[in-house]
């Protein structure tokens, strides 16, 4: 018999391919329809905003709904939302799709992000059922299926959007998009979920059905070193924005772009081996020290993987990156998990999605701008080509190298800081001391087993 856990897996699997797929097949779709790449370039930021602003709204969702219901009413939304950018298909105005700057394409593009946003409430809602289906002892395994779906759904992704355009462009996206989301709704209809009933924490007042970000702010703040964690998180994706943009122009720099595509697709497969590695080995007891074990590994590779201009070199680097990124977001949902009581868990994941999610944007707009006017002068005829120039290269792609490196060196000094701070000994230790489920019921009343 599939126990519920895996069934729920299997229809975050299908829904989040459909909605990404959409969203991929947009930015394709617009560049070929425009050849602007100032409107790709707003599509990405669309997406990142609306995940930043709507983050804390989804959880409070979470929190005071049957996960199961928010998962299919996500779908129901995202279903309504595909309907209507479809309909807009069917009555473009010659040429409206042509032209990056008018109103219909942007009123087309914000319905179709609205439909991709309403699935992320599936990536709060999903930890949450972590912590209700799951014995705490075999979170840490969980929580890597959970990363392996992501990384079979970013492979999958990846080819689906680009095949689906070149056949017949958002009018076969879309309603491919349709059929998988009404098939996840009606699949998940039959899943039984016994989520339970939360358990009031003692002497607090039965909490209003709204959003309450005081609230959870407070929540973060009693469990010490917390904040220290989502902020140290924050500062990873605001690194990890260097990457986004300007990854995809060091690889092109590098190989031809069928050949980028395919090697990016090959290493992408790195997501599920770690994903089916953690649910084999776990985390160890410890998960925030993984987590920073993890990252000082990550950064340090990035210090090297563009030291030279090598294709071999840099999708090392990227394996390094693909395979241990799963290993940090299981660590730091399992530590959640266990710190957060489970009444409140949907706002603090909605919280962390909002605050981190936030700061890849500002970096992807700042580096491009930073990296065109001062990093690759700098290394083509400016004192950087003169000083490290007879080794490490130079020219524009050189530039694109020196940003990657500088970002690794910066990661490797954080992360040592935070491995030598008080506020990790704190949440180490709060880790620690916090009674497990089997001890404390976890705030749930008589959860069936996954």
């Amino acid at each position: 018999m599939i126990k519920p856990f895996h069934q729920i897996l299997a229809n975050n699997l299908v829904a989040n391919i459909t909605n990404f797929t959409v969203w991929f097949a947009l930015t394709f779709w617009v560049y070929l329809e425009t050849r602007s790449v100032f409107a790709t370039g707003m599509i990405a930021g669309i997406y990142l905003v609306f995940t930043a602003a709507f983050g804390i709204w989804l959880g409070s969702l979470v929190d005071h709904n049957a996960k199961k219901l928010v998962m299919m009413g996500s779908s129901v939304v995202s279903a309504a939302f595909y309907t209507l950018s479809l309909a807009m298909v069917f009555l473009e105005p010659e040429g409206a799709f042509a032209n990056p700057y008018g109103w219909y394409l942007w009123a087309f593009v914000f319905l179709i992000m609205l439909g991709v946003i309403a699935g992320n409430i599936r990536a709060i809602a999903l930890p949450t059922l972590v912590t209700i289906l799951i014995p705490e002892n075999e979170r840490d395994k969980a929580n890597g299926l959970v990363g392996m779906v992501s990384g079979i759904g970013f492979l999958t992704t990846s080819v689906i959007s680009g095949f689906l355009v070149a056949w017949g462009g958002m009018l076969a996206t879309l309603a491919l998009a349709l059929v998988l989301t009404l098939v996840a709704f009606a699949h998940l209809h039959f899943v039984h979920i016994d989520e339970g009933r939360p358990v009031p924490v003692e002497g607090e007042k039965s909490e209003p059905r709204r959003v309450d970000l005081k609230g959870t702010i407070a929540v973060i703040a009693a469990v010490p070193g917390l904040f220290a964690l989502i902020f140290f998180a924050t500062f990873n994706n605001f690194l990890g924005g260097i990457f986004m943009a300007l990854l995809d122009a060091y690889g092109l720099s590098l190989v031809s772009v069928q050949m980028w595509g395919l090697l990016f697709g090959a290493l992408s497969g790195a997501f599920i081996v770690s994903g089916i590695l953690i649910s084999k080995v776990g985390l160890g007891k410890n998960p925030l020290r993984t987590l920073l074990l993890v990252n000082l590994a990550t950064w340090t590779a990035c210090c090297f993987f563009t030291v030279q201009p090598s294709i071999w070199l840099l999708a090392g680097g990227c394996l390094i990156w693909m395979f241990l990124g799963p290993f940090a977001e299981a660590a730091e949902h399992t530590t959640l998990q266990k710190v957060v009581p489970l009444e409140r868990q949907g706002r603090v994941f909605g919280f962390a999605q909002s605050v981190e999610q936030s700061a890849s944007p500002l970096t992807a707009f700042l580096i491009g701008p930073l990296t065109q006017f001062v990093v690759i002068p700098f290394m083509t005829d400016g004192a950087g080509a003169d000083a490290i120039g007879s080794w490490f290269g130079t020219g524009p792609d050189r530039g694109i190298a020196l940003v990657f490196t500088i970002a690794g060196v910066i990661g490797v000094i954080v992360t040592l800081i935070a491995m030598n701070s008080p506020q990790y000994r704190q949440l180490s230790n709060a880790y620690a001391d916090t009674p497990d489920d089997d001890d404390t019921d976890g705030g749930v009343a008589a959860p069936s087993p996954a």
